[in-house]
């Protein structure tokens, strides 16, 4: 063989050797990314194949992402589940759990304390506050609280920046001067639940003091409140919005400082029927690798994935276990 054979036959060979070493190196790779996460964390530490379970949330947006994400986890391990998220409001859902027609959902602590529990004035700290709704609860009810996640979603007076500059106050104790010298302009928006429920309206003019003047309260979805307070004062002045949403940052609005310490805290918390816990106590050890990594700026993100850019709240609660290895 000529030297001008050999030299026209070495890109060849090592063209050839070249694709060799790539082909394992990517045959390596792809066994070490099986390796790394094959079906994702919350399977390969549970199983609850056999378990078949009812997820049930309200209708609001955290509400239907923290449902999925309930759905979704009980499906990475196993269980069957079926969907009720979206069943209906606060009392609605409640009564399915009491009921045995759901078999868990996400409630919040100072919902639990204050409406289902019939207490008048919040337990002061977040852990203190779980702690007494969790045992009174299950006590009275054979209602069992997982472990909480770390956001609090309560209730908040929020202003537009122009009414906040218009007002220039900073605290809901504040909203009585403005009563007393511009009644008129003291107009509230908030859900149907805050207008009644003795954690909204009505125990907040009691706890402070104050009075809205009669017709100023108008009824709103939280769909369009965070626009309406923006755009028309004239009913909206004051928006009773949810802490955790994610359009009070994308709107700028002005949250008024609870000063009086109203607002109870409201972490958010699986609550399951108590024979299902028992049959299924790893319920608990599941959800807590899912609020271990919940904390309030993912929550607040995630819920303006939704209402900011229109993303389904399936694909937000999906995406966060995926994000965090929890399904593959």
């Amino acid at each position: 063989m000529t030297r001008t054979h050999r030299l026209t036959r070495l890109p060849v060979l090592l063209t050839a050797a070249l694709a060799l070493v790539l082909m394992a190196c990517g045959e390596e790779d792809a066994a070490v990314d099986d390796e790394d996460s094959p079906e994702g964390q919350l399977a390969e530490e549970f199983d609850l194949s056999g378990a078949e379970l009812t997820v049930g949330s309200k209708e609001f947006t955290e509400q239907l992402i923290l449902g999925y994400l309930a759905l979704e986890a009980l499906e990475a391990v196993g269980a069957t589940v079926d969907d009720e998220i979206g069943l209906g409001g606060t009392g609605e859902v409640r009564a399915a759990l009491e009921a045995g027609e759901i078999d868990m959902y996400w409630e919040y602590t100072g919902t639990g304390w204050i409406t289902h529990l019939g207490e008048v004035d919040p337990v002061p700290g977040a852990e203190e506050q779980y702690e007494a709704v969790a045992e009174r609860d299950r006590e009275e009810n054979g209602i069992v609280w997982l472990p909480p996640a770390e956001p609090d979603n309560t209730y908040a007076l929020a202003l537009s920046p122009e009414s906040h500059e218009d007002f220039g106050i900073d605290t809901v104790s504040e909203v009585e001067q403005v009563i007393e010298e511009r009644p008129e302009d003291v107009t509230v928006c908030g859900t149907d639940e805050f207008l009644v429920r003795e954690d909204g309206l009505p125990g907040l003019e009691e706890h402070y003091g104050f009075e809205v003047p009669e017709g100023n309260t108008t009824e709103m979805d939280p769909g369009i409140m965070y626009s309406e307070v923006v755009d028309n004062p004239d009913d909206c002045r004051f928006a009773a919005v949810f802490a955790t949403d994610g359009r009070i940052a994308a709107r700028d609005l002005v949250v008024l400082e609870d000063d009086g310490e109203f607002f109870p805290v409201y972490q958010p918390s699986v609550n399951v029927r108590e024979e299902v816990y028992e049959e299924w106590p790893e319920l608990e050890d599941l959800f807590t690798l899912i609020v271990d990594n919940l904390d309030t700026d993912t929550l607040q993100e995630m819920n303006a994935d939704v209402d900011e850019f229109g993303l389904e709240a399936r694909d937000v609660a999906v995406t966060f276990l995926e994000d965090h290895d929890l399904i593959p």
